[in-house]
């Protein structure tokens, strides 16, 4: 099950993870690749080449040399060093929760064995093959002996786990049959490219954040519905650096910042009331200021306490309207995960896009494009953002489907049979494989309609149909799908805002408890239009290679059919007496004074 969230961390959500030639020729990759220098961006300052590449390098020629020699011999090494700070700090209901700053590096070892057509990667059936582990920690010092030493440890153990591998996949690939998907190569052949990028790293104050989170948490409870809030700043440079024996030698960082804001509350019948919001920068100067927040915490109490308030909706089959969030997730669980390549190549998979490559699978109108490139949507950072990813290919604008017709999948290097390389998709968060995931995906549309024409062109549905209302579907929490074979092929996209919108002309009505569902095939072709004004969804994805982060960028669309759900409901009651400061019964405590409690 894959999981969009942007919900923050401490909500609980399903995740589902799973690990990831001979002598001469790989002296012959080693010895005669010709790098790919890389250009830095034109305004890029001169960049000093850390001493960490230079141990790496060591080490790694050291192991090919060695591992190489092997029986079965290891045809590619890889390795990839990432030094991460942090800096968190969390307020609830107008107090300091934690303030913290860390620093770690994790160094992570890739030895094949076999070759590029059938390595110890290779999945026979539906086996899980084993895998020796995906790296370690290691220290923050530019110590060459002591990083040498973990790689070495680290190379030895990781060879060991390949090698037991590919021996069980030659014998068990003789007695297995073979799709054809799984009949192309375990690996694809890059080009090696050379790039030195300037290392990033936190400067960050903390002391003006731990005020912050606790005032912008204690506005929170001038609100009697929100029993609960919590407010988090995080900060996190990432440094990262891969050598690998095909020639590639990178160096290249990355600081994201983000702002999110969630609060709870609970109906009547005891259904769980979310509202969130986050605020995504990579330049400090960006940071929102305190009069976005409190606009966006005030919108957050308003449709929180509208949502205590609201009805519960019935499950239904009609005409719907998505705004570009809520539309941007469900590109991302309907279309985006189907089209990561390594589901078109395992036969436990449902395999859904396997065999329509150029075929129409969306109205002509529409064209999904997933650009790592990217680094803003208009005024919008986008998450999906990187230079490289996860196995050393750089980012790349791919064309998924143009004007309705599937083109191509997100690769990493596992190839597919009329896909031989990767084009930069290959991701994962740290202590996972890599595999094929969404970075921006990117809707576009050709048939675009303004916000009064797309309303009109939404109630003139519901009256061809027959239908008293459709559903607005203004914000949404996230959603998950179901690809492998042996499941429904289905998703779920998880709204926290929906209005009823009348026929009649009746004033729009909230309401609560929905969850769309449906099967990918069917709901992609019932999107008649769509608006003229992108919308950008930031969050964290989940699923194989562990949790990325993504962004979804869609205009609203119109769908002529969509199914919902009533949502999953607690059984707790609301509590029996009203927060102390909301409760006119209660006394006023003794002490230190100045807000509300």
């Amino acid at each position: 099950m894959k999981h969009l969230n942007r919900l923050p961390r401490f909500t609980k959500f399903s995740r589902r993870f799973s690990p990831s030639a001979s002598a001469l020729a790989l002296a012959a990759i080693f010895a005669t690749g010709h790098a790919v220098q890389a250009a830095p961006p034109p305004d890029a300052p001169a960049a000093k080449r850390s001493p960490l590449l230079a141990a790496m390098q060591a080490e790694l020629e050291r192991s090919v040399k060695a591992f190489s020699a092997q029986t079965p011999p290891a045809y590619f090494i890889g390795y990839t060093i990432t030094d991460s700070q942090r800096a968190n700090v969390s307020g609830s209901n107008g107090a300091l929760l934690n303030s913290s700053e860390d620093r770690s590096r994790w160094l992570e070892v890739a030895v094949r064995t076999g070759s590029y057509q059938l390595d110890d990667s290779h999945k026979v059936g539906d086996k899980e093959m084993p895998n020796g582990g995906p790296g370690s920690p290691v220290p923050v010092d530019d110590d060459a002996q002591v990083v040498r030493r973990a790689i070495w440890l680290e190379t030895d153990k990781q060879y060991r786990a390949a090698e037991q591998a590919y021996i069980k996949i030659k014998t068990g690939k003789e007695v297995k049959v073979e799709t054809a998907e799984g009949q192309a190569p375990d690996f694809s052949r890059e080009k090696p490219h050379t790039f030195i990028g300037p290392q990033v790293s936190l400067d960050i104050d903390r002391k003006p954040w731990e005020a912050k989170v606790r005032a912008y948490t204690a506005s929170f409870r001038d609100s009697a519905a929100v029993i609960n809030s919590i407010v988090t700043f995080t900060a996190q440079a990432d440094n990262d650096f891969q050598v690998n024996s095909e020639g590639t030698q990178l160096q290249f960082g990355q600081i994201r910042y983000r702002l999110e804001l969630f609060i709870q509350g609970k109906a009547p019948d005891g259904m769980d009331l979310d509202r969130y919001y986050n605020f995504d920068w990579v330049n400090p100067s960006d940071a929102p200021d305190d009069k976005a927040v409190y606009a966006a915490e005030g919108t957050m109490r308003k449709e929180l306490e509208g949502l205590v308030a609201a009805p519960l909706n019935e499950p239904s089959v009609g005409p719907a309207l998505l705004t570009g969030r809520a539309a941007a997730v469900f590109f991302h669980e309907v279309f985006g995960h189907r089209a990561e390549g390594h589901r078109q190549k395992d036969a436990s998979e449902g395999q859904t896009f396997a065999k329509k490559v150029g075929e129409p699978i969306l109205p002509s109108f529409l064209t999904v494009v997933d650009d790592t490139t990217r680094k803003k949507l208009g005024s919008q950072d986008l998450l999906g953002y990187y230079q490289f990813d996860d196995e050393g290919v750089p980012a790349q604008s791919v064309t998924l489907v143009d004007h309705g017709v599937l083109k191509a999948f997100e690769m990493s290097r596992s190839p597919l049979l009329g896909f031989p390389t990767s084009n930069g998709h290959g991701r994962r968060q740290l202590g996972a494989t890599p595999v094929s995931r969404q970075g921006n995906l990117i809707v576009e549309s050709s048939k675009t309609l303004t916000n009064d024409q797309l309303r009109a062109k939404f109630i003139e549905l519901i009256k061809q149909q027959g239908k008293p209302y459709g559903l607005l579907i203004d914000d949404i929490a996230g959603g998950f799908t179901f690809t492998g074979r042996g499941q429904p092929q289905a998703f779920q996209v998880l709204p926290l805002v929906v209005y009823k919108v009348y026929a009649d002309g009746r004033p729009d009505q909230l309401v609560r408890g929905v969850d769309i569902v449906g099967t990918p095939l069917a709901a992609l072709t019932k999107i008649v239009a769509t608006g003229d004004t992108p919308e950008v969804f930031n969050g964290y994805c989940g699923a194989e290679s562990g949790s990325v982060p993504v962004s979804a960028a869609s205009p609203a669309i119109l769908t002529s059919e969509l199914e919902v759900q009533k949502k999953e409901s607690s059984t707790d009651r609301p509590p029996i007496l009203p927060a102390p400061a909301h409760d006119p019964q209660a006394p006023i405590a003794a002490g230190k004074t100045g807000g509300a409690l």
